[in-house]
């Protein structure tokens, strides 16, 4: 799922929060519902704008953001401890 045409970051719109095709809904606030059980037919159901797609687009940004991010910090505890037994 190529979430890059879905997911979009615009400085004015939403505090630059990420967006779902730039309209006021927030990745957070999709994945916010789906956390409290909400399902994917009653997100839809609510919000006739988003598609199944949207959701999809959401997950996977989530995803590969909490892969980057997850990568990044184990980079950093790594390069800590190179710096640490090197002194």
């Amino acid at each position: 799922m190529n979430y890059k045409d879905i997911i979009t970051i615009k400085p004015g719109k939403c505090g630059g929060q990420p967006t779902i095709r730039g309209m006021r809904i927030t990745v957070y606030d999709v994945l916010r519902m789906l956390a409290s059980g909400m399902s994917e037919k009653k997100i839809l159901s609510d919000f006739p704008e988003l598609t199944k797609e949207d959701i999809k687009a959401v997950l996977s940004y989530a995803s590969e953001r909490e892969h980057s991010l997850t990568t990044a910090n184990h980079e950093v505890t790594l390069r800590s401890k190179h710096l640490t037994q090197a002194r």
